[in-house]
């Protein structure tokens, strides 16, 4: 059980994933996109929960390996300059195909469940968590043509430093897990492993994302006060 925001869930992601254990997010935060269950929900309902009573909702992971560590991001992987104010310059392969160079602040590789994060605040779209996909977005790109391009979830990303002498800061869901990558590139798949979310026995997606990002929902909701 995470009791926090979903900045909270995000530090067990490691840990979870390597042990296979399902995660209760009990919302305290400001958003909860992760954190699926209210306080008042689990105040009512506790014994409920661990006798079974949600759902799984099996999330894809981002696998990251570089030289200088590796790790599993639930939302994003963020790959910049390691000084903050530089440009970076990036190449991208996805496995033996080069997609592009890239001129720009970083670079965010996401996954369907990180869309609604800093994918979303860099220009990004929203991707449905059942979509077996890699979103990749720079942030802040010169070229304006440059947008997320998707990517199929069977493919290796190698993010490569065209800057001599530069090395990259690596950030694995924010500050859960952050690198200096100095040498070689980064490489980034879809894990083989997933996150196990319990969510509540009624849950839907697109509640969740219409009451987060306040969108209007339909007539029966807005008369039933929802």
């Amino acid at each position: 059980c995470v009791i926090g925001g979903d900045g909270t869930l995000l530090s067990v992601v490691n840990e979870a994933a390597r042990t296979q254990v399902p995660v209760v997010g009990i919302n305290r935060g400001s958003l909860g996109f992760l954190t699926t269950f209210t306080s008042e929900q689990v105040e009512s309902s506790f014994g409920s929960i661990l006798d079974g009573g949600f759902r799984i909702d099996s999330r894809s992971l981002l696998e990251c390996r570089m030289h200088s560590g590796s790790g599993y991001a639930l939302n994003e992987v963020l790959i910049k300059d390691s000084e903050q104010s530089r440009i970076a310059h990036l190449e991208v392969h996805a496995d033996a195909e080069l997609v592009a160079g890239f001129f720009c602040d970083g670079l965010i590789l996401c996954t369907p469940t990180g869309s609604t994060a800093y994918n979303l605040s860099a220009g990004g779209p929203l991707v449905h968590p059942r979509v077996d996909a890699i979103g990749l977005t720079p942030i802040c790109p010169h070229t304006l043509s440059n947008r997320t391009v998707m990517l199929p979830g069977d493919v290796e990303i190698r993010v490569e430093n065209l800057q001599k002498g530069a090395a990259l800061f690596v950030a694995l869901d924010g500050h859960s897990n952050q690198y200096l990558c100095q040498e070689g590139p980064v490489r980034v798949r879809v894990a083989d492993r997933k996150l196990l979310l319990a969510t509540p026995v009624d849950y839907e997606h697109f509640r969740i994302v219409r009451t987060k990002l306040k969108w209007s929902g339909g007539t029966r909701e807005r008369e039933a006060g929802a």
